[in-house]
């Protein structure tokens, strides 16, 4: 239940296939497994190998390939059906975590600016700078932070839906706060899938 005189704006969640491929990058690991089985296929070959040797040596791999390619994606799944986004008149929410759920509250008081970084796939990742002085530890937000940004992680929602529309929201409910007119959300560019 939401305090007096605060209302919900937006409530949403990942997108789970974009979220296996954008925050746990799923097609970079099918790329590298499927390298590595071709460098143990091209090893048998270059030892003097007949090409069902290679093949076979090859296919004993193949499992194991695919029980990671499958866990990862059962990780993205379970991480996507256990978050929640919320975009109030006073905060962001972020309830996240698959075993040991935690909900992490950000008024706007805290949040310096927001962003919006969208994919071809029609989803988007919407990082939140944090004033300056305010922290929150990089695991506790892990796959919901903003990549590279160790010293200074920033909380993003990931793999957003209709990221124009979650974006406007966010942007008036951040000028509201502000006092100030809200500027458009603008794509500052799409990136490839």
């Amino acid at each position: 239940p939401l305090p007096p005189g605060e209302r919900v704006l937006w409530q949403g969640a990942p997108r789970w296939t974009a979220l296996a491929i954008h925050a746990f990058h799923l097609r970079k690991l099918v790329l590298y497994f499927g390298i590595i089985l071709a460098l143990r296929a091209l090893g048998v070959l270059a030892d003097g190998g007949a090409a069902a040797e290679a093949l076979t040596a090859a296919l004993w791999l193949l499992p194991l390939a695919l029980a990671a390619l499958v866990l990862v994606t059962l990780i993205a799944w379970l991480t996507a059906r256990t978050t929640i986004y919320a975009i109030t008149n006073k905060r962001v929410v972020m309830r996240v975590g698959v075993v040991l759920a935690i909900t992490l509250n950000l008024p706007y008081r805290l949040i310096e600016s927001a962003g919006l970084r969208a994919y071809r796939d029609g989803t988007a990742d919407l990082p939140l700078a944090l004033q300056a002085g305010e922290h929150l530890a990089w695991l506790h937000l892990w796959p919901h932070v903003r990549p590279w940004r160790t010293a200074h992680p920033e909380p993003m929602l990931r793999s957003v839906s209709e990221p124009q529309k979650v974006a406007t929201i966010l942007a008036r409910a951040l000028a509201e706060h502000a006092g100030i007119a809200a500027r458009p959300a603008i794509e500052a560019g799409v990136d490839s899938p």
